[in-house]
């Protein structure tokens, strides 16, 4: 049987089970084809897009993520910076996004991360792709760790739930004593940092705080407040430390330094790192120097 034969029967195959077949002809030199999905069925010389590649199958697949070099060989990176799964132009695709993250907490949105964005325009959006990938790739793990892969939205020990509220504050703690708690991707807590972070928001967080654990756009904003504006133990924020070539470590440094850095917790230290090295591999960068604290 000829090639033409047989790719026509499996076509006639495939749409009798109710499978899409790919077309064969390849993308133009730098766009980007259609992006790969699971439930297509790929034979040899079918092109799609993943993680910012094209790639083109080797012979007849179905649900094989491209990247096997057995199945698949890589066409060469596509769409200039932007994932083709991604319109919001982050660096970071929605398939990217959820692969990083396969047991997170539904709350964890990939629209409620690219709309919070628009808070902080120059976050993964500053100097050149490479440094755009790196801060992505190190806002996110560290987000990573401090929620145990976006599975906790909230705090976990509810007997630290009344400490975080600081009563010498001329505003108080309106929601309750026990209202400030840790929340979000980067655990804000204390009732000044909620007024902190809702006042550079213009969102009440002071008097509604859990909006940071009902709103998911909310709370990525929370987590991109601190990334972008605080230094927090650290001398720098983690946004500058990224792009200014000071390293991984000095986001580390900024976020919970106080507790891990200089020799303070260095297993805690070395799983953020391990994250970050996963997480740039996937993104198609390199980590950089400075990865330690």
């Amino acid at each position: 049987m000829s090639r033409t034969r047989f790719l026509a029967l499996l076509s006639a195959l495939a749409a009798a089970a109710g499978l899409a077949v790919a077309g064969a002809g390849p993308a133009t030199a730098a766009d980007c084809a259609a992006p790969w999905n699971p439930g297509t069925v790929y034979v040899g010389g079918n092109t799609a897009s993943h993680n910012g590649h094209n790639w083109s199958a080797k012979w007849w697949t179905q649900g094989e993520t491209p990247g096997s070099a057995q199945v698949w060989a890589d066409a060469g990176g596509c769409g200039g910076t932007t994932p083709p799964d991604n319109p919001s132009g982050f660096v970071v695709g929605e398939q990217q996004f959820n692969s990083m993250f396969p047991s997170r907490n539904p709350f964890y949105t990939y629209a409620g991360l690219t709309a919070a964005i628009s808070a902080y325009p120059g976050f993964a959006n500053t100097g050149d792709d490479t440094t755009k990938r790196r801060e992505a790739a190190a806002f996110l793990a560290n987000v990573n760790h401090e929620t145990g892969g976006l599975v906790y939205v909230k705090e976990i020990n509810e007997a630290n739930y009344p400490h975080y509220c600081d009563a010498t504050q001329p505003y108080g703690c309106p929601a309750g004593q026990a209202a400030y708690y840790g929340r979000g991707p980067i655990q804000l807590s204390w009732n000044f940092n909620y007024k902190a972070a809702g006042d550079a928001l213009g969102i009440d967080l002071l008097r509604n705080p859990y909006l940071v654990e009902r709103d998911s756009a909310v709370a990525w904003k929370t987590g991109l407040w601190y990334w972008n504006t605080q230094s927090g133990p650290g001398t720098m924020t983690p946004h500058n430390a990224m792009v200014t070539g000071a390293g991984f470590g000095e986001t580390i440094r900024s976020i919970n330094g106080a507790l891990e850095c200089n020799g303070g917790n260095p297993a805690q230290v070395q799983s953020r790192i391990d994250a970050y090295r996963r997480f740039t591999a996937a993104l198609g960068t390199t980590p950089g120097n400075n990865l330690g604290c």
